[in-house]
């Protein structure tokens, strides 16, 4: 007797889609606006379609943010396969991190609010492992072109990353922090000397 086998996930037609990249559009601008406080019901304002049609892409709120990380940790790992066709090891690293933060840079308030929100993790992780996978390619080799210095580990790059992202939302009022200053201090005390 054959095992039940899960049905596969059908293609969505083009005008669930396209809905889908609406509320995935109006959800980036609800969160820079309004933060951890941005509502199901405003996504949909802004994207135009019935809070019903929110809620059959994204069944809690937790999703919908999942899937923004998603997005976001798809983005970054880009970056990482591309340095993996740099020749210089101190470029492919340095610049990963610079063609990254450009990306956070981009839509630090969505960041910010993705930081601080409840998400769905899960809908991220594969994403987020591949990323960590990728780049730990990168830093190694550039560790043993002896440009990198030996104790950093791809664990220290959430940390580092979110700290830098942090200050790319915040500084007093009218005043804005210069993160990219900032990651060029990172990058020198991550030199090899």
């Amino acid at each position: 007797m054959e095992a039940p086998t899960e049905p596969a996930e059908r293609p969505l037609r083009a005008d669930a889609r396209r809905n889908r990249e609406r509320i995935l559009t109006a959800a980036k601008t609800a969160f820079a606006e309004a933060g951890v406080h941005a509502q199901m019901e405003d996504v949909a304002r802004r994207a135009g379609v019935g809070v019903g049609t929110v809620y059959r892409h994204f069944p809690t709120k937790e999703a919908l943010i999942g899937e923004l990380l998603a997005q976001k940790f798809r983005l970054l790992l880009q970056g990482a396969r591309e340095a993996l066709d740099v020749e210089d090891p101190w470029e492919a690293f340095a610049g990963t991190l610079r063609r990254n933060a450009e990306l956070m840079a981009a839509d630090a308030a969505v960041q910010d609010a993705l930081m601080r929100a409840e998400a769905d993790w899960s809908q991220a992780e594969a994403a987020r492992q591949e990323l960590k996978r990728t780049f730990a390619i990168v830093i190694d080799r550039a560790q043993a072109a002896g440009v990198v210095r030996d104790d950093f580990t791809i664990d220290d790059v959430p940390m580092l990353m979110c700290g830098l992202s942090s200050t790319m939302a915040a500084g007093p009022p009218g005043e804005a922090f210069d993160w990219r200053r900032h990651l060029e201090f990172i990058l020198d005390a991550l030199r090899a000397r």
